[in-house]
């Protein structure tokens, strides 16, 4: 008894050729045949492949909320960073108030302090929320 390889039973090569004793142009068509057939798996796995991330865009884009920044409104900045000072879990998770001076294509947003003295850095939108006094 000889172990055959899974694949060999799919698309049989030559030597499951010599021992089924098949016709050669027999073979050579299922063989033709069996080759179709593969790029045909593979393009509608392809398929699959980009309606299931069309799928997924398309749910995570229905729980994104825009929101929209314009000059003057007030702002409060995440702090992203700790201080060695701070307080841990109590410590300030955002902040500010700022103004929106000025707005740019991509959420990059600059800042000014309340008192108009402009922030060198830009900053990006999604660091940011709508602060109502």
């Amino acid at each position: 008894m000889e172990a055959v390889l899974p694949i060999e039973v799919e698309i049989p090569s030559m030597r499951v050729l010599a021992e089924s004793k098949l016709e050669e142009a027999k073979w050579a068509k299922q063989r033709y045949e069996q080759l179709n057939l593969i790029d045909e798996k593979r393009l509608t796995a392809l398929c699959h492949g980009q309606c299931y991330q069309q799928r997924m865009a398309r749910t995570f884009n229905a729980r994104v909320r825009h929101r929209e920044f314009n000059p003057g409104d007030l702002v409060l900045r995440k702090v992203l960073h700790i201080t060695p000072d701070s307080q841990g879990k109590f410590a300030y998770k955002y902040d500010g108030p700022f103004v929106v001076k000025e707005t740019f294509s991509g959420g990059v947003i600059i800042l000014s302090d309340m008192d108009m003295t402009e922030n060198v850095l830009p900053v990006n939108a999604d660091t940011l929320k709508k602060y109502y006094p």
